[in-house]
């Protein structure tokens, strides 16, 4: 797939794509013989991934050195293991707080609910 492709079935630009390869982020796409990048199944998984874990509040440092483990090979499975375990804690953590602050914004909506109700109530006719 080209990057054109790629950008328009993820919704991530040209640059942003260019941009994870530069960094790390996402593994070195393999490239035709004029060197234009030819995304194959395994580096759109890679560019899916990355994407979802950005959307989801993951770092950008974390991940980067997620896929410099990767590279390495099989011996760092268990680094890579603790590595995810780390961020799906802190992760929870965060949608835990999300969620209280839902349910603070969820009570306060009920709030203006019932004060409007009350006025409402109040008006002569």
């Amino acid at each position: 797939m080209t990057i054109a492709e790629v950008s328009k079935q993820t919704g991530l630009s040209a640059d942003t794509l260019r941009y994870y390869e530069r960094i790390g982020l996402i593994p070195p796409v393999p490239r035709n013989k004029a060197g234009i990048r030819n995304y194959d199944d395994a580096s759109l998984r890679w560019v899916k991934f990355a994407k979802c874990m950005r959307g989801a509040g993951l770092p950008v440092e974390i991940l980067v050195e997620y896929n410099r483990l990767f590279r390495q090979g099989d011996s760092t499975h268990a680094a890579r293991k603790a590595l995810l375990m780390e961020q799906r804690d802190i992760l929870a953590d965060k949608i835990g707080e999300l969620k209280g602050t839902l349910d603070k914004l969820n009570r306060k909506i009920d709030n203006y609910d019932t004060l409007l109700r009350d006025k409402e109530g109040e008006l002569e006719w």
